[in-house]
């Protein structure tokens, strides 16, 4: 059974979220106004578990891939993250056995673009899924040359530094308080990490094969760069509205802002991509024509869903979880 994980400047508990929602005043109150009833919700972290995770990291990257989740092996994928349990972290409120609502973890793209051979401990076999992924993130790059230049040279077979796909997403109602915590576990997870395999091969150096390059050891962990994947998103005028020949609201004549307006999903994307190279770029399979108007939600307009990404360098991601722990703080 893994290890339940809290940061460590958030006492050994829960973390105690506040979510809003229309309360149900039965006090003698002289006010009339609606107030807002604070909903507490316990968030608990743990480390991926293979036994019980499986299933609801697949529902989750699905989401994060949207209409391109069919592009990939997600079982396969999963099956990766939950490989590496002591690297990453999985948010729940029912325990641990029960579904994750949120996740974060890394992936080596250079470590994991050959499968692991347990018996013979070598990497002989393409691992489909990683390539995959390889294949996916320069093709859409290149919505964005310098991105699509970057990781094309990141990328490539001779590529001596590690770049770490970071993958994360969580349910729809699930604050976004929790994100900091789960970036700045990753960072300590990564550090111990090296830590850890620093203190190994100074150990053992002298009953290593001479031809094994001690420094290469921490290399699955040492990361020169971290791409991001997310999604954004558009709003475009409404179909339903047009077939139905109804007539356009005040202010709302011309919708040429709103289509180029960009909206975020995941609102610590928009502090992220300051610090790095970012482009959003529109899913090789677009779906339905009528998709955009069954996400719309008390609005005009119509949702169009697209990717994301966003690369930042390892000596930038530290202050960045920095500022997003200012912005996002629970109870703030």
């Amino acid at each position: 059974m893994g290890k339940r994980k809290v940061p460590k400047d958030i006492e050994a508990g829960d973390m105690e979220m506040g979510c809003g929602g229309e309360e149900n005043n039965n006090s003698d109150s002289s006010s009339d106004s609606e107030e807002l009833d604070i909903v507490n919700v316990d968030f608990e972290m743990f480390d991926p578990q293979p036994d019980h995770d499986f299933h609801g990291l697949k529902t989750l990257l699905r989401q994060l891939f949207d209409t391109d989740n069919t592009l990939f092996d997600l079982s396969a994928l999963a099956d990766l993250i939950l490989s590496q349990p002591l690297l990453g972290t999985t948010v729940k409120v029912d325990g641990n056995e029960s579904d994750p609502y949120a996740f974060l973890t890394v992936v080596n793209l250079q470590e994991h673009k050959q499968r692991h051979s347990v018996s013979s401990d070598s990497y002989s076999q393409d691992n489909p899924v990683v390539q995959d992924l390889i294949k996916y993130v320069l093709a859409r790059s290149q919505s964005s040359s310098n991105l699509n230049k970057k990781l094309k040279e990141l990328l490539s077979g001779s590529a001596s530094s590690h770049t770490g796909l970071i993958l994360t997403e969580r349910l729809i109602n699930v604050p976004t308080e929790i994100v900091p915590p789960m970036y700045k576990m990753l960072l300590e997870e990564i550090n111990w990490a090296l830590e850890e395999v620093r203190l190994l091969c100074s150990c053992s150096r002298h009953a290593l094969p001479s031809n094994v390059d001690v420094a290469s050891q921490n290399e699955p962990y040492n990361f020169s760069n971290f791409l991001i994947l997310s999604k954004t998103y558009t709003e475009v005028p409404s179909k339903v509205d047009a077939l139905e020949s109804r007539p356009q609201k005040k202010g709302k004549k011309g919708s040429s802002k709103s289509k180029n307006e960009l909206f975020y999903f995941h609102p610590e994307d928009e502090t992220i991509q300051r610090g790095g190279e970012h482009a959003s770029f529109k899913y090789e399979n677009q779906g339905d024509p009528g998709a955009a108007d069954s996400k719309r939600a008390f609005s005009d307009f119509g949702i169009m869903p697209q990717g994301h990404m966003i690369l930042v360098g390892k000596d930038e991601l530290p202050k960045i979880v920095e500022d997003l722990e200012k912005l996002f703080t629970p109870g703030t």
